[in-house]
């Protein structure tokens, strides 16, 4: 039997998405960085987990000095995970198991040791090379001054100035993002159209389907003006312009071209849920993933004002909702619930915030039940069904992300949310690595993780994977959970969210402080925390079968 819940061109309505961030899943080869050939090896996991596909980070080559989304070339896999023949083997393998595979594109900006910026860099002032990216002059009397105010999403600014052929200080450019990550110029044909030409390799190659990096910022004002807080929807100048969206239709019936049409996804930053909707509208995106739900805080209004929300706004364009809990950017979510703010935002995420781990994983629990149970596709990130927490104490020489070091240190950056997964074992590696491997994993597991690997959780009935499985595989074979209904049920307190799926589904979820009493039912499915009796403890949710 085969994983996947969803056949057809639209599996991608209702799908269970696993994402794989390559370096940390497992290491086949010993030298300490996660391959292609651990993941291979780990695919009846994956299937037994019960997911229909898999979401890979960026596998091209790269100088990796933001993870590998400063690519190379996007043609290609990086020698660290393997080769092009063992990506096209692992595609092949995951769909014979029902697992069908999406990539990670990045638009918005390729490495600085891409061709295409070497070319520009060698070329100097004036040259066509440079209309593929953002060269300008400085300001100031000796053009020392950046072209203009615009901030990178890294912290500091989102100009570097280059040097000449000559070696004299030469022109700007600009990064959104760290310096290595030249943004590339959308208003240029020739950017436009090697993308095209990207998606076509792969989904050649039967990948079903990309998500975008960035997928909002591609598109700049042809002037680079300075930001305009006042500015009308659609012409903020760097930031979800209009023009994207004829970019994303060219997109759309590229994909629609193919006998299983693929899929696109985008990963979308706005605050503004309506702004975001335009880009799901049926000749663009097939879905965006949903920020507002990752974000938002373990509260039972704000949680509810979410998925009212974010229903309302799918059902307006006809696109599947989609519900995202964490991710690699992002604090792990035991983590984050065990904190007095459960909200996150980049510019709050800190090491040493005081942390009631055991609160974490009760809240992380019921948040899994109640993601699981909501209409439309869910994205779950590797190592969240383990209940794995964020690595905090990481040693500063061995940090890695560009954000902390943007930051001066402040920012502890995303690594602690990237440490290599635990597979068996009671110490490190935790079979990450081979038995035999002589190199540490790049990035260090902390010592007290041998209860959390998944072959301590495999035969346990109580633990977070065992749960995750269950959930996964009454999500798949429940047919009141493969619509897209969803009523609200009135809540025995006014801390419960409550609500209904298909003629007899429903689920329950207790934020309140103190137990309360299920609803009238004729049966439960499943429960994130052990019932007192007819009651459900405070932090966990319950799936239930109503009565007749």
């Amino acid at each position: 039997m085969v994983s996947g819940v969803t056949a057809g061109s639209e599996w991608w309505r209702r799908a269970a998405v696993y994402q794989v961030y390559v370096r940390s899943f497992a290491d086949g080869n010993g030298d300490g960085v996660g391959d292609l050939a651990g993941v291979r090896a780990r695919l009846p996991y994956l299937h037994d987990l019960g997911v229909d596909a898999l979401w890979f980070n960026p596998w091209y080559p790269s100088p990796m000095a933001d993870g590998g989304y400063d690519v190379v070339d996007y043609r290609a896999i990086d020698p660290a995970f393997g080769t092009l023949a063992e990506a096209e083997a692992l595609i092949t393998d995951a769909r014979a198991l029902g697992i069908r595979t999406i990539v990670d594109v990045v638009p918005n900006h390729v490495s600085d040791q891409h061709p295409w910026f070497r070319a520009a860099l060698a070329a100097g002032p004036g040259a066509p090379e440079r209309d593929w990216f953002w060269f300008r002059p400085g300001g100031g009397p000796d053009g020392n001054e950046a072209p203009n105010g615009w901030v990178s999403n890294f912290g500091g600014p989102a100009w570097t100035r280059t040097k000449n052929p000559d070696g004299t200080p030469g022109e700007w450019f600009l990064h959104l993002f760290a310096p290595e990550q030249p943004d590339l110029n959308w208003d240029h044909p020739a950017v436009r159209q090697e993308h095209e030409d990207i998606l076509r390799f792969w989904f050649d190659r039967g990948v079903a389907g990309v998500r975008i990096d960035s997928a909002a910022l591609l598109v700049k004002h042809p002037d680079l003006p300075e930001v305009d807080p006042d500015h009308a929807p659609g012409q903020h100048v760097h930031v979800d312009r209009d023009e994207l969206h004829e970019i994303y239709r060219s997109w759309r019936r590229l994909a629609d071209g193919y006998d299983e049409p693929r899929v696109l996804l985008g990963e979308i930053w706005l605050p503004d849920v309506r702004r975001m909707s335009l880009y799901l509208r049926p000749d663009e995106l097939h879905s965006a993933f949903n920020l507002d739900f990752l974000t938002c805080p373990w509260e039972p209004a704000r949680l509810r004002t979410s998925i009212r929300t974010t229903l309302q706004m799918h059902d307006d364009v006809g696109a599947p909702a989609t519900w995202v809990l964490s991710n690699h950017d992002v604090t792990r979510l035991v983590t984050r619930y065990g904190r007095e703010d459960t909200s996150f935002a980049f510019e709050a995420k800190r090491a040493g915030v005081p942390t009631d781990l055991a609160l974490g994983r009760r809240r992380a629990r019921a948040a899994a039940l109640l993601a699981l149970a909501l209409p439309g596709s869910v994205y779950v990130y590797q190592g969240e069904e383990l209940g794995l927490p964020e690595v905090e104490d990481i040693e500063p020489d061995r940090i890695q992300d560009p954000m902390h070091f943007r930051s001066g240190g402040v920012d502890p950056g995303r690594d602690g949310a990237r440490v290599p997964l635990p597979w068996s074992d009671t110490a490190t590696p935790y079979g990450f690595s081979p038995p035999d491997a002589t190199a540490e994993p790049f990035l260090p597991q902390p010592d007290d993780w041998a209860g959390l690997t998944a072959e301590a959780q495999n035969e346990d009935p109580a633990s977070s994977l065992t749960l995750y499985r269950e959930a996964l595989r009454i999500r798949r074979t429940d047919p009141d959970l493969h619509g897209r209904d969803l009523r609200w049920l009135d809540a025995p307190d006014p801390g419960v969210l409550a609500f209904a799926r298909g003629a007899r589904f429903a689920c329950v979820v207790n934020l309140s402080d103190h137990p309360v009493e299920l609803l009238a039912h004729a049966e439960v499915l499943l429960t994130s925390s052990p019932l007192e009796g007819e009651r459900l403890v405070r932090d966990s949710a319950a799936w239930l079968r109503l009565r007749d």
